[in-house]
């Protein structure tokens, strides 16, 4: 990769490459870095944290998509607690940078877990706003402005790291939530989640996934990923982590010219384990090929018609 400046950067956070992975996809690191060593990527989006140890939803909880997969793991984590004092050693021997993915029911609960997290010298934040906030009768927090506003600004005031914002991208315009998050304080943006969807065993008749629905990921949702972050990316000033669907250098190209500074790897990984790898190749190679001498320097690089 001589010659190419592939250096990023998102709120201040410099990665030395822009190719992260995914929450949920990669877990802690450990079992991925048996393949290669994880200095090879830019930043790793830890799997979702919560304020104790959760267990996830019951099985079946994986569906396989013609072109991607359901999943309702529901957020099966060992608690911010044990990440910071069993998983934070671990990934500080490399060099890389760490997002530390949080969900809460409450904002108490998030505001406590940035602080944790903060102080334990994670190098961001990602806010998962797409969780259920139970003193608002279970309305996910990121599809009313409002609580994305409030949820945003409480937990910035108890981060002393960058804040990005995770989006949803089951709302009617999902530029009004990212308005309303900038507003808010949030330092970044990460999108898109995954895209609520649902599967039937036609031989049982029933839903192949225990909680009926799931969240659909990988190559069916790339274009909507595209599409959402090129109108985010026209809507707002701030950097922008994508994901969705991300699976081969071209495919980042794409989502960086749409107006991503960085993208995230997540369904890809279980087929490939080398897939962030090849991504990172991919968009190498598409610069040297191109003249293009720095990988920033595809951000909002799509021509006009």
């Amino acid at each position: 990769m001589t010659g190419i400046d592939m250096k990023v950067n998102i709120a201040g956070v410099e990665l030395k490459n822009p190719v992260a992975v995914a929450s949920g996809t990669f877990g802690f690191g450990h079992e991925y870095n048996n393949f290669y060593s994880l200095n090879e990527l830019g930043a790793i989006c830890v799997k979702g944290l919560t304020v104790k140890r959760r267990e996830g939803n019951p099985p079946p909880r994986i569906a396989e998509t013609p072109a991607g997969i359901l999943n309702s793991v529901g957020l099966q984590n060992p608690g911010v607690d044990s990440f910071i004092a069993n998983d934070m050693p671990f990934l500080r021997e490399f060099d890389i940078k760490i997002i530390a993915n949080i969900s809460g029911n409450t904002i108490d609960e998030y505001c406590e877990m940035a602080e944790k997290v903060s102080a334990a010298g994670v190098d961001m934040i990602e806010l998962n706003i797409s969780c259920p906030n139970v003193k608002a009768g279970g309305m996910a927090v990121g599809t009313s402005c409002n609580m994305a506003a409030e949820v945003t600004s409480a937990v910035k005031s108890h981060s002393s790291v960058p804040l990005m914002v995770k989006l949803s991208p089951n709302v009617t315009d999902i530029t009004e939530i990212a308005k309303s998050v900038e507003d808010a304080g949030a330092d970044a943006l990460s999108l898109i989640n995954t895209i609520l969807g649902m599967r039937i065993d036609i031989k049982s008749r029933r839903p192949i996934i225990k909680n009926n629905m799931g969240g659909l990921s990988g190559p069916a949702v790339f274009p909507v990923a595209v599409r959402m972050i090129w109108q985010v990316s026209n809507a707002v000033k701030l950097p922008i982590l994508g994901m969705g669907g991300v699976s081969s250098g071209e495919d980042a190209v794409e989502m960086m010219l749409a107006g991503a500074s960085a993208v995230a790897v997540g369904t890809a990984c279980f087929a490939d384990p080398f897939a962030p790898i090849k991504v990172r190749d991919g968009i190498n190679s598409y610069l040297v090929e191109n003249s293009i001498p720095a990988a920033s320097n595809l951000t909002h690089g799509v021509l006009p018609w």
